[in-house]
């Protein structure tokens, strides 16, 4: 492993140069690598793997999700199968399902699993909450998850463009005394940039924490606040929009991903830089309390338990879209939506 200095602080990494695609797939030359579902991270997830060179298959039920696969080139009844079949034919069971979905299907999943295969993952929930989930893998089985952090199309599109997304993995259970060598395979395999180490219990605990935070639940809430302020001062809607999302997300955002946020600070007007200098740490001691919430909410199972209860009810589907209408259907979205279908297109 590679030694990177992050901060001041040495972390162990995986990189590409010490762990290439050619190492990665004599590790696995052996595996036949069953993907359990095609919706979010399924889809990039075995597509990279399959033009990688993996032998990869995909086990999901028949309807629109089916349909997607057999369109994105996978064969029925060559590398598309029903879940059991690919259960079945699987070496090492990709279980990519979500995880109210994992619950309901694990007895099938566990039937399948006989001593010698792999169960991978790619979020540690069901494992870390199994007095909640019942997912228990057997003792004579290898369990390991990769975590891109990303969506799955995030990890394709990327791919596609030669670069990659950064993973964490963790290492559950080492049943053959290989685990980790497969694991971090997988982990090129799907086309992870670099790959980090953490266990199951602190990939769960950061994943739901960010997805709430920063990455989707404050940063709708602060772009919600500070477009109601403009637009509650006489600021039109184009305006409000453009300064709360359009700016970041298509000028500001690529340079901090470029070069960080020094960089962009020290390559903006004055007048910005000193604003922006000026007014971080409020909205940081502002916030922070309300992170220390959040964590300590995931940390005490409450989160898990909230989406565990909610996205097993029958009509989760219908209640979701209640309150992805209400968001669509805010001003703020629709003049995104606008805002969007003016941008010029590249010649």
């Amino acid at each position: 492993m590679a030694k990177i200095n992050f901060g001041g602080v040495e972390e162990d990494v995986v990189t590409r140069e010490e762990f290439p695609l050619e190492k990665a797939l004599d590790v696995l030359k052996d595996d036949v690598i069953a993907v359990i579902g095609y919706g979010v991270q399924g889809p990039g997830q075995s597509l990279n793997m399959r033009d990688n060179g993996f032998n990869v298959i995909v086990g999901q039920r028949k309807g629109k999700t089916y349909d997607k696969a057999v369109a994105d080139g996978w064969v029925p009844g060559e590398t598309l199968f029903e879940i059991e079949e690919a259960l079945e034919r699987g070496t090492i069971i990709c279980f990519l399902l979500s995880d109210a979905a994992q619950i309901e299907l694990w007895p099938t999943v566990k039937s399948y699993l006989k001593p010698g295969k792999s169960l991978y993952f790619s979020h540690g929930f069901g494992v870390t909450y199994k007095d909640q989930t019942g997912i228990v893998p057997p003792a004579d089985v290898d369990v390991f998850l990769v975590a891109p952090k990303g969506s799955g199309t995030s990890l394709r599109r990327l791919f596609v463009e030669g670069k990659g997304l950064n993973s964490s993995f963790a290492i559950y259970q080492d049943a053959s005394g290989h685990a980790r060598e497969k694991c971090i395979a997988m982990g090129i395999g799907v086309g992870s940039g670099y790959l980090f180490e953490t266990d199951f219990y602190k990939e769960v605990t950061s994943d739901l924490t960010g997805e709430r935070g920063t990455l989707m639940g404050a940063i709708q809430g602060i772009f919600a606040a500070q477009y109601e302020v403009l637009r509650a001062n006489g600021h039109s809607p184009s305006e409000a929009f453009n300064e709360t999302v359009e700016e970041l997300t298509q000028s500001l955002m690529p340079l901090v991903a470029e070069n960080g946020m020094d960089w962009m600070y020290a390559n903006c007007s004055t007048t910005a830089q000193r604003g922006a200098l000026d007014w971080w740490k409020p909205f940081r001691d502002a916030t922070k309390p309300v992170f220390e919430q959040l964590y300590n909410s995931v940390k005490a199972g409450e989160q898990a338990n909230i989406s565990i209860t909610r996205n097993s009810q029958p009509d989760y589907r219908e209640k979701l879209e209640v309150e992805l209408k209400e968001l669509r259907e805010s001003e703020m979205w629709q003049a995104g939506t606008a805002v969007r279908s003016l941008r010029p297109e590249r010649s």
